[in-house]
C-alpha cells in the first residue's frame, strides 16, 4: 500500500518539480541533450522579471492578467455559489414537475463541448457590448460553473437527513432560516469543494479567455502564459516561471479548504 501511494504520490509531484526546475534552468540546459537533470547555475531573472521589473512587458501584462484572474475566479465562485446554493436547495429539497429533468439539462449544457458554444457565446458578448471585459468573462464562466456547482450542492444537499430540517421547522424556523442554520452547517465538506473545484475551474479556463480577450486590461493567466511562446522560439524557462506562479492561489486554497473537508467529513461521522 505504502509503495503505491509513493509511486502515485511521484507520478503527481514529478511533473510539478520539472516545472521548478525548468523554470530556475537555462536556456541551454532545458534543450540540453542529453537531458540535465539539475541546472548547472540558478537562473532567477525570470521570476524578476515577471514579478517586479517595471520596464518588462512580458512582466507587466502578467502581473495584470494575473490580477484578472483572481478577480475573475473570486468572482466566479461568488455568483456560482450564490446561485448553485439557492438552486440546489430547491433541486433537493422542492416537489415540482419536472425537477430531475431540469438538474439533467442543466448539468448536460455543462457537458457540451466549449467549442460548440463559442459562437452563441462571442455572439451574445458582442451584441452586449462586453468582449474584452472582465465582466464578460465571467458572466461566460458562470455558465460553465453553475451547472457544475448544482449538481454537487444538490447531490450533497440530499445527503442531509430531511428530520432535523423538519424538525427546525416545527420549532418556529422557516424554510430559509433551515437552509442557513441546518442545510448549509452539514454540508460543509460539500460547499468547500464546490468553492475549490468553481475557482480551479474558472481559474484553468483557457479557450473563452482567448477568444473574448484580447488586451491587457481582461485577459487572463493562461493567455498570457501561452503568449510567453513566440512565432519562432520559444522561452520555455520563461512558461516555467509563470506556470510555478500560476499554481500558488490555487495550491493554496486546495490546502486550506483540504483540512476544511477533512475536519468536515469526520465531524460528520462522528455525529452519524
Amino acid at each position: 500500500m505504502y509503495l503505491a501511494a509513493l509511486i502515485v504520490a511521484v507520478g503527481c509531484i514529478a511533473p510539478l518539480g520539472w516545472l521548478v526546475i525548468a523554470s530556475i534552468s537555462t536556456q541551454a540546459d532545458i534543450v540540453a541533450k542529453p537531458m540535465r537533470w539539475w541546472p548547472s547555475e540558478l537562473h532567477l531573472d525570470r521570476y524578476q522579471e515577471i514579478l517586479f521589473d517595471p520596464t518588462s512587458s512580458v512582466g507587466a501584462s502578467f502581473r495584470a492578467a494575473f490580477m484578472n484572474s483572481l478577480v475573475v475566479g473570486v468572482a466566479t465562485v461568488v455568483i456560482s455559489m450564490v446561485v448553485g446554493i439557492f438552486g440546489a436547495y430547491a433541486f433537493a429539497r422542492l416537489k415540482f414537475p419536472f425537477r430531475r429533468g431540469f438538474l439533467v439539462l442543466f448539468l448536460t449544457t455543462y457537458m457540451l463541448p466549449q467549442i460548440s458554444l463559442l459562437i452563441p457565446l462571442y455572439m451574445i458578448l458582442n451584441s452586449l457590448g462586453m468582449l474584452d471585459t472582465t465582466i464578460g468573462l465571467i458572466l461566460v464562466d458562470c455558465s460553465l460553473v453553475i451547472p457544475f456547482t448544482l449538481w454537487i450542492l444538490s447531490n450533497y444537499f440530499m445527503t442531509v437527513p430531511a428530520d432535523l430540517e423538519d424538525a427546525a421547522r416545527i420549532d418556529g424556523t422557516s424554510r430559509l432560516g433551515a437552509l442557513f442554520r441546518i442545510i448549509l452547517p452539514s454540508a460543509k465538506p460539500g460547499l468547500f469543494a464546490a468553492v475549490m473545484f468553481a475557482f480551479l475551474l474558472a481559474w484553468d479556463e483557457f479557450m473563452y479567455a482567448l477568444i473574448f480577450t484580447s488586451s491587457d486590461a481582461s485577459k487572463t493567466i493562461p493567455v498570457a502564459i501561452s503568449e510567453f511562446a513566440g512565432r519562432y522560439t520559444t522561452d520555455f524557462g520563461l512558461v516555467a516561471a509563470g506556470g510555478v506562479i500560476a499554481a500558488i492561489p490555487p495550491l493554496v486554497i486546495a490546502l486550506i479548504f483540504q483540512r476544511q473537508i477533512v475536519s468536515g467529513l469526520a465531524a460528520g461521522a462522528v455525529k452519524g
